[in-house]
């Protein structure tokens, strides 16, 4: 049982064995609402599923949550939903499904860590026994696969990549620190840092008179460095670079063996990965990771759910040993 829960929508789905998807539901994420009504949404979600004939035949569930999480805790403070302050979600949840039937064991996950175990699972991670895994969207994190195994922390946040610093001098991020990547490879920070610089963008579809800027967001300006514009095509050549001085730092600490990324920003395609590829050959130089791959995540939208699924499965405790026999028995 997979719940995703983000900032704009909470989706549910039974997740089988080979990674397909049913009774899959999904409730917008309640704005204007206390903690109560986000949790009311949750509970939406869980009704759905109890509803599938193959609702008994769940053995645990997952979810994966927007952070700040703190997986030691059970507990969720998501930026983006800001009625959730240590929200005891993990709780919240286990008592929904024993209402419900299903006492099963829960795990709680960052989104950054569903899709690494997504990707570890199905997607272009498949097959390598250390990936960093990381989502470039309005923020950007990540997560990692160290020996084929799923490597949260304690707290469920190792892997942040977005806050590894890469800009001694750099602005100042939300985080508190300075030079953070987000600060500079988030979808928020290209489109800023194109705009600040005198990027216009052009007319798209939309409501609006004609020659009306409507797309000043960083999908804006991946179309505009796809038709050559200079300011459009810096500001993804400085995301990338930041991106692949992150990424060699990370493969140097802990030698993966390939970098997937996926979130909104990598639909730019090569217009990211480019400046990626070409930046890492200047940060990835020592023997060990000069063989570093950076490829696009497959997943896509699923990746919320086959992750929260996949992150259960990676981070549940095995059974305990049976008792040993008494001599005498």
């Amino acid at each position: 049982m997979a719940i995703d829960i983000g900032g704009t929508k909470i989706a549910g789905a039974l997740v089988h064995p080979d990674g397909t998807m049913t009774a899959t539901t999904r409730r917008a994420t309640p704005r204007g609402v206390d903690a109560e009504g986000v949790m009311a949404a949750v509970a939406e979600v869980v009704e759905d599923l109890s509803a599938s004939p193959q609702w008994a035949c769940a053995v645990r569930c997952g979810i994966g949550s927007a952070g700040p999480v703190d997986t030691s805790r059970g507990t969720v403070s998501p930026v983006n939903i800001a009625a959730w302050r240590e929200f005891p979600i993990q709780e919240r949840v286990a008592a929904e499904l024993a209402a419900r039937g299903a006492d099963l064991p829960t795990v709680l996950a960052g989104d950054g860590v569903a899709m690494t175990a997504a990707e570890h699972w199905l997607g272009a991670a498949r097959g390598y026994a250390n990936a960093l895994c990381m989502v470039v969207s309005t923020g950007v994190g990540g997560g990692l696969i160290l020996n084929n195994r799923l490597h949260p922390g304690p707290t469920g946040n190792a892997g942040h990549i977005g806050h590894i610093s890469v800009a001694f001098d750099g602005e100042a991020c939300a985080c508190g620190g300075r030079g953070c990547v987000e600060s500079i490879a988030s979808g928020t920070a290209i489109a800023r840092w194109a705009l600040d610089r005198g990027w216009t963008p052009s007319a798209g579809s939309g409501t609006g008179g004609a020659g009306v800027p409507r797309d000043a967001t960083a999908a804006g300006v991946a179309a505009s460095a796809a038709q050559g514009d200079p300011i459009a095509l810096a500001a993804f050549d400085r995301a990338g670079r930041a991106l692949a001085a992150a990424i060699a730092a990370a493969a140097t600490l802990v030698e993966t063996d390939i970098a997937v990324i996926g979130g909104g920003v990598a639909a730019a395609g090569d217009t990211l990965f480019g400046p990626i590829r070409t930046h890492l050959a200047q940060y990835a130089t020592l023997s060990f990771v000069q063989g570093l791959r950076v490829v696009p995540a497959t997943l896509g939208t699923h990746a919320g759910l086959i992750g929260a699924a996949a992150a259960a499965t990676m981070l549940s405790a095995p059974p305990a040993p049976a008792p040993a026999s008494s001599p005498e028995a």
